[in-house]
């Protein structure tokens, strides 16, 4: 059953309760123009919820609905069969306008989130240009410099692969977060897959001087995930809670089971973010950094949202940030989620 028949349904079966109260329940002791109004419920929604035409239906049906009020037993004066009438008019042009006034305002919406659309691909387009022009800069600075025999070779060609590095992998991210994110789900240890990035993170750690404490239950935690996926998402969570944090501070990475998910949470100790960026942290290519995309935290939740997971973030200036991951205990067969959409820059 699709949405509108669904609708549909409750639209008559909120009309047909409306008449029953009247007749079975309220018919002496419940004042009549208080039922009257009710019906004013089935008329909105249907105004929300179709075309001109449903809305006609709806206004159509109602008014059947409506009927018993106008030739009623109670008693009634010609000045409460005019009111009534009136009721019935007014409820027609309710639904019109109530109609003509969504519609207005979903066409704003649409027109709004298109114009969000194209402004976003501009950025997206400034923004991968504005990364590429510093490399591919140094790339013809020293290539030209080999050319002209100039300098140091050696150096010179280790410019070259470094900016070429940085190249591929600004367009590695942008196809990764524009693409469906295709996962390979399969049972695993996430405690082993979260000790392999404590592992591979800790010589970035210390280079920058700060400490890593991984608070992980030695015991096995079976769930069903695409451990590269994950293990990427952690990556990505581990360094950018390096780079925020200062020397001789503290890195946390902890893991709790819990009865219907497993809770990851990354904590550093660092000068946390205000509400600004807090609040364009997932927006794709923002970023307050020197180098990168800012498609990392984009695609941090495109990762954790294909697992049918959530990713929350509590931080406040001066109090450190804290990436809190939840994914579900799923039963393999039902934690096959489709292909992840692209998100819309």
């Amino acid at each position: 059953m699709n949405s509108a028949r669904i609708w549909a349904v409750i639209i008559v079966g909120i009309s047909l309760s409306i008449t029953y109260l009247q007749y079975s329940i309220f018919e002496e002791q419940f004042p009549h123009t208080v039922l009257e109004e009710l019906y004013y419920i089935p008329l909105l929604l249907g105004a929300s919820v179709f075309s001109l035409r449903g809305r006609i239906l709806t206004y159509i049906f109602v008014s059947i609905c409506y009927l018993p009020f106008l030739f009623g037993t109670w008693p009634s004066t010609l000045l409460d069969l005019i009111d009534r009438l009136f009721h019935l008019i007014f409820s027609g042009i309710f639904t019109l306008l109530a109609g003509i006034l969504l519609d207005r305002q979903r066409k704003y919406r649409e027109r709004h989130a298109k114009d969000r659309y194209l402004a976003g691909i501009g950025q997206v387009a400034t923004t991968i240009v504005h990364d590429l022009k510093n490399p591919l800069i140094t790339i013809l600075g020293f290539s030209k410099r080999i050319q002209e025999g100039k300098g140091d070779i050696g150096r010179a060609a280790q410019a070259i692969w470094d900016s070429a590095q940085n190249m591929q992998g600004i367009v590695e991210n942008t196809l990764d977060f524009a693409r469906p994110i295709q996962l390979d789900i399969k049972e695993q240890n996430l405690t082993a897959i979260i000790k392999k990035v404590f592992d591979s993170s800790k010589i970035m750690a210390e280079e920058s001087g700060v400490s890593l404490s991984l608070k992980v239950s030695s015991d096995p935690i079976k769930i069903a995930v695409d451990s590269h996926q994950i293990e990427r998402a952690l990556n990505n969570l581990v360094s950018n809670a390096i780079d925020a944090s200062g020397a001789e501070q503290t890195v946390i990475i902890s893991a709790e089971k819990r009865v219907e998910d497993l809770v990851i949470r990354v904590k550093d100790q660092g000068m946390g973010m205000g509400k600004d960026v807090l609040e364009n942290v997932f927006v794709p290519f923002y970023t307050k950094k020197s180098k990168g995309t800012g498609l990392g935290m984009a695609i941090v939740k495109k990762i954790v949202e294909g697992h049918s997971g959530k990713i929350t973030i509590d931080s406040s200036i001066g109090q450190g940030t804290e990436v809190i991951l939840e994914l579900p205990f799923l039963p393999l067969s039902k934690n096959k989620p489709t292909p992840a959409q692209a998100v819309d820059s």
